[in-house]
């Protein structure tokens, strides 16, 4: 019996499966630079109230039930931010294609919770970055104190 090195048998299974099969083992949860970090933020400056591992259409990273309000942290790479996303020159159509899906995507999921009756606040990745964590703190309490005040008037109404 022979043993193949790690790196070999990770290629042979790498041309046995397809790219889209590939991509589908790529965790989307746990991300170290994303949602680890937003949630880091909420905990030192005490945000109570929200929940992780929804499963609201589009999956969002937090979920503020009482509230209603849903956060997404998109990556800028993934979501295709205007400034930052800077795409790969191999195989440019197949990700334009990509990209181009997952923005459209998320504008399809934003509009169907926001007409029922859900605030969306959509945050990208480079607003977690030490520099901007005031500035998205604010926005994000902001966002918080608007949704708590349309859910009391809904209740008086």
């Amino acid at each position: 019996m022979t043993c193949k090195p790690r790196s070999a048998k990770r290629a042979e299974n790498s041309k046995l499966l397809s790219r889209s099969e590939i991509m589908a083992r790529i965790r989307s949860t746990g991300n170290k630079t994303t949602e680890l970090r937003l949630m880091r933020l909420l905990v030192k400056n005490g945000v109570k109230g929200w929940r992780r591992g929804s499963q609201l259409l589009g999956r969002p990273d937090f979920v503020f039930p009482a509230k209603r309000v849903v956060v997404f942290v998109d990556g800028c790479f993934w979501h295709g931010h205007p400034v930052l996303c800077r795409l790969p020159s191999s195989n440019r159509t197949y990700w334009v294609k990509k990209i181009e899906g997952n923005k459209r995507r998320d504008r399809e999921v934003s509009a169907y919770l926001k007409r029922r009756g859900w605030t969306v606040l959509r945050i990208w990745e480079h607003e977690l970055k030490r520099v901007n964590q005031l500035r998205l703190l604010r926005r994000l309490l902001r966002c918080l104190a608007r949704a708590r005040r349309a859910r009391l008037d809904e209740k008086k109404a």
